[in-house]
C-alpha cells in the first residue's frame, strides 16, 4: 500500500466584526478581490469608490500581517509575494432595531444591518501553474460551425410597424 503525501495549505485569516453596513454592500467589494494575488487585491480595494473599501483594505492588510507573524513564530517559510485571497466573505451580524417617527403619532420600525467581514489568504504553490500541455495534432475545421455562423449573419431584420397617422388639423377657424 502506497502512502500519498498531502501537503497542507496554510491559511491566514482576519476578521472585522460589527461593521455598520449591510453584508450585501460589503460583498460587492469582496467579490472583486476573490482569487486575486495580494498585491493586486490591495490595489483594487485601495482605488475602489465604495464606502466599505477602506475597511476591507484594513482587513486584508491584517490577514497579510497575520501570515508574516505566524510564519515567524512557527518558523514557517511563507512568501508574501505568493499569497492570494482564498476566501472573502461578509456574514450577517446582529440587526439594530430602530424607530422612525411616522405621521399622526405613529412609529415605523426599521433595521440597521451589521456585517462580519472575513478575509482568508493562503500561499499559492509555486510549481502549480507552470505545467503546460502541448497538442501536436492538427486542428480540424468543422463545417457545421461555419454554416451556423453564416445563418446567424443572414438573419432578416424585424419588420417595422406602420407609423400612426397624425390627427387631421382643423382647416376652418371658428368665429
Amino acid at each position: 500500500m502506497a502512502k500519498i503525501a498531502v501537503e497542507k495549505v496554510r491559511e491566514f485569516r482576519a476578521e472585522a466584526k460589527f461593521q455598520r453596513t449591510s453584508p450585501q454592500k460589503a460583498k460587492l467589494v469582496l467579490d472583486t478581490i476573490k482569487g486575486m494575488r495580494v498585491e493586486q487585491a490591495l490595489n483594487t480595494v485601495h482605488f475602489s469608490t465604495k464606502r466599505m473599501a477602506p475597511v476591507i483594505e484594513k482587513v486584508l492588510r491584517s490577514a497579510i500581517q497575520n501570515a508574516t507573524y505566524v510564519a515567524q513564530e512557527q518558523g514557517l517559510d511563507v512568501d508574501v509575494d505568493n499569497l492570494y485571497v482564498r476566501t472573502a466573505v461578509a456574514n450577517e451580524g446582529p440587526r439594530m432595531k430602530r424607530i422612525r417617527p411616522a405621521p399622526m403619532g405613529r412609529a415605523f420600525r426599521y433595521q440597521r444591518r451589521l456585517a462580519h467581514i472575513i478575509v482568508t489568504v493562503a500561499e499559492k504553490k509555486s510549481g502549480a501553474g507552470l505545467a503546460t500541455v502541448v497538442d501536436d495534432a492538427p486542428a480540424v475545421k468543422s463545417k457545421p460551425a461555419k454554416t451556423a455562423a453564416k445563418k446567424a449573419a443572414k438573419k432578416t431584420a424585424a419588420k417595422k410597424a406602420p407609423a400612426k397617422k397624425a390627427p387631421a388639423k382643423k382647416a376652418a377657424k371658428e368665429a
